[in-house]
């Protein structure tokens, strides 16, 4: 089976739509790169498949190889990166490999709509387990999931408990929001993972909080706290608040290293670099983008973004929570 050499599976589960599951799972995924773990991700959300976009990768297409699918590189890997402060004396990772799978690379355009009814998603889900050719001893396996417990989820559980080890199967990440209605939708998908008896790694709280690009505030416009309330009350690890940060966006959709004002704060942390200096706007990205904050690749530039310090934190203590898992007897 291609997921013999995996040595760890991780799932991003949510039982609510639009909490930013694909925003989660892309940052994991570039953060696991930037500590040198070789990375694969893998959507399964059938009917409305981002992570090619979210990658820049959406003009590409899988390849056929004798046994099966050969994913999508997004990069290489890659010698160390120079250090973003040129004071640090930190030694730098070598950036670890990166590849993506998903029905986006199969559909012809990305506005085609996929309706299928629950045995063939079944079948995509399974072929999508067997038949996609990982690179040999690939450290991280990051699942993208839709919303829901439903046939994805079911057929993705029964396949994964049939064909890999309890130690392969690492966990679950559940993303939420910040707002009461959320948390409710998601406490369904917590009570998901406790009947199939998949470990809940944690809990990250999205949105809470918006980054300005203007000014150096970031302010809680979904409030914040619910989903650490929600981890409590579950008894499961609480990995963190991530704020929305237009930037990002503007990474991820016009491919810009982000630049914040200077005396911006993110979790305590200063991030801003520049007096003041607005992201530019899809519009005028040829006026006011220059060389530098167009050029390099995705990983790079994400090391810019203001969550980017945050998600490091967040890998590194999964990353600790999952090898003291399996150090154990």
């Amino acid at each position: 089976m291609p997921l013999d050499t995996v040595k760890n599976i991780v799932l991003v589960l949510s039982g609510k739509g639009g909490v930013g599951k694909s925003s989660i799972t892309t940052q994991l995924a570039l953060t696991l790169s930037l500590q040198g773990y070789s990375v694969g991700v893998l959507d399964i959300d059938l009917t409305g498949p981002s992570i090619p976009r979210f990658f820049g990768i959406e003009d590409s297409k899988v390849r056929q190889a004798p046994g099966g699918w050969i994913p999508v590189p997004v990069h290489d890997a890659q010698p160390p990166l120079p250090p973003r402060d040129p004071t640090t004396t930190t030694a730098q990772n070598p950036i670890g490999a990166l590849s993506c799978m998903s029905l986006g690379f199969i559909l012809s355009s990305r506005s085609d709509a996929v309706i299928w009814r629950g045995p063939k998603k079944t079948a995509m889900v399974r072929q999508f387990l067997s038949d996609v050719l990982w690179p040999d001893n690939l450290d991280y396996l990051l699942i993208d999931t839709p919303p829901g417990t439903s046939d994805e989820h079911i057929s993705l559980l029964e396949t994964l408990l049939k064909t890999v080890t309890p130690s392969q199967l690492s966990g679950a990440v559940v993303v939420t929001t910040p707002q009461a209605i959320s948390i409710s939708d998601v406490k369904k998908e917590l009570n998901f993972c406790k009947k199939v008896g998949l470990r809940v790694l944690g809990v990250v709280e999205n949105m809470a909080g918006f980054v300005c690009p203007n000014c150096s505030e970031c302010t809680n416009v979904f409030s914040k706290g619910g989903g650490e309330i929600m981890a409590r009350e579950f008894e499961v690890p609480f990995l963190g608040s991530i704020p929305i940060d237009p930037a990002f966006v503007y990474l991820i959709e016009e491919g810009i290293r982000p630049v914040y004002p200077q005396g911006t704060l993110i979790a305590g942390k200063e991030v801003g670099s520049q007096e003041v200096q607005a992201q530019p706007t899809s519009s005028s990205v040829n006026g006011q983008a220059s060389k530098e904050q167009t050029s390099g690749l995705l990983v790079d530039k994400y090391r810019s973004c203001s969550l980017s310090p945050l998600f490091d934190g967040v890998v590194s203590g999964l990353v600790a929570d999952i090898a003291s898992r399996r150090a154990l007897p």
